[in-house]
């Protein structure tokens, strides 16, 4: 019977970079590589947790900043933690807030202890420091968990990305030295002050029975995000300051999709591949386009994270073999045909694409929670059909086949 504190990844067959393996953690595996869909407030938007795992999905992901905000961390551990609270059983990762403490610019200020920012939701000014980072990850309980780290810009010039690749290398040192605290001494009381609700006596307490029980921290791995731009220089040093800093079980590529252009991001991906080591599994942060999840495979990704699939899904935009595909457009008012022939998916096989326009034409829910659903299964499938050409050693013949036909540059008769 295997440890349930056990963290692992083991890589058992290569072609080239790309890799098939395994990642262990407390909640089960994750046969990689692998995509993670977006539960960002504990739920995929629009979307259940059994649709999600039918469709194929193993792990989650949500986000500590939000949950922060609301419905709270310490509401969230009292209520049983992540897993429990949204009705998830497997792997779940939380990211720390960066991206947030990135793109609410105009709502906060970068400072060398941590980020003081107004919430988008009621203005309230709140500290996010590391420390407070690892308190509320390891409240939330979720498998894995990501260091603050502060990222900028995709085409920040070298000056920029150089202080904010420091800056995330000493915060690191930081939340390690706080994870490990949390490990030793346990996590701080669940008293009152969780909530300003007043609870009904006829309600049960959400104080726990046994506190300092309680107060043990799940098993968790804390991951460490590379920083450093579009500069293969600062990259390099990322990587190097992060090794040097400890043992880790895994470790994160963050600052890409974020305003640079796509081969840029590759060539990053493939400044950083040689240079981790190949025991720890690779995440790439933030990025969830099929063809991009193709080319982070070849170059050694194992995991992928992304709100695209969901949020182009409720905009009408299904994902195919054949490219993006706009359901709204007047050619499909007509076509009987399935959104993808063989998809599993409710929206390919129970309505066409005449049905599914008309959902969208006519503002109806259903249409935005079926095509949201078509492209979180989308991705799960391009990454099994992944996994299947590793493990038969055909990898290379059907990435180069799969992106070929995606972007319309397959040979034509």
């Amino acid at each position: 019977m295997r440890n349930p504190l056990e963290f692992s990844f083991r890589a058992f067959q290569q072609q080239g970079s790309a890799r098939l393996g395994e990642l262990v953690t407390p909640h089960g595996t994750v046969e990689t590589p692998a995509f993670m869909p977006v539960a960002t407030q504990g739920t995929i938007k629009g979307l259940a947790t059994d649709e999600i795992a039918a469709a194929g999905a193993r792990m989650l992901l949500s986000n500590a900043y939000h949950l922060y905000l609301r419905p709270g961390d310490m509401m969230v551990r009292a209520l049983g933690g992540l897993h429990a609270f949204a009705r998830w059983d497997g792997p779940m990762l939380t990211d720390s807030g960066g991206f947030q403490v990135f793109s609410l610019a105009k709502l906060r200020t970068v400072g060398e202890d941590g980020v003081v920012f107004r919430s988008h939701l009621d203005g309230s000014l709140h500290e996010y420091t590391p420390e407070a980072v690892m308190r509320i990850e390891r409240n939330i309980g979720a498998d894995v968990i990501m260091q603050l780290d502060e990222l900028v810009a995709g085409q920040a010039e070298l000056a920029t990305s150089r202080a904010a690749m420091e800056r995330s290398l000493r915060w690191l040192e930081r939340c390690r030295a706080e994870f490990d605290r949390i490990s030793r001494d346990g996590r701080a009381p669940l008293g009152l002050t969780f909530t300003d609700a007043v609870l009904p006596d006829d309600l049960p307490s959400l104080l726990p029975d046994d506190p300092e029980r309680e107060r043990i921290a799940p098993p968790q791995a804390l991951f460490p995000i590379i920083q450093g731009g579009t500069h293969p220089e600062l990259r390099r040093a990322s990587v190097a300051g992060i090794l040097a800093a400890g043992d880790w079980r895994g470790i994160a590529i963050g600052g890409l999709s974020v305003g640079e252009s796509k081969a840029d991001m590759y060539a990053m991906l493939e400044v950083c591949e040689p240079i981790i080591p190949p025991a720890l599994p690779r995440y790439l942060m933030g990025v969830g386009f099929p063809d991009d999840l193709v080319e982070g495979v070849r170059r050694g990704i194992d995991l992928f994270d992304c709100v695209a699939p969901t949020r182009m899904g409720r905009d009408g935009t299904a994902f195919t073999p054949d490219g993006k595909v706009q359901i709204r457009k007047g050619s499909h008012r007509t076509d009987r045909r399935p959104l993808v022939e063989g998809c599993g998916c409710p929206g390919c096989t129970r309505y066409d694409r005449a049905y599914l326009r008309h959902l969208f034409v006519s503002e109806e829910m259903l249409g935005l929670r079926l095509l949201a659903l078509h492209n979180v299964t989308f991705l799960l499938d391009t990454m099994r059909d992944a996994r299947a050409a590793l493990r038969a050693r055909t990898f290379d013949a059907w990435s180069e086949e799969w992106l070929a036909r995606y972007r319309g540059t397959a040979a034509r008769a």
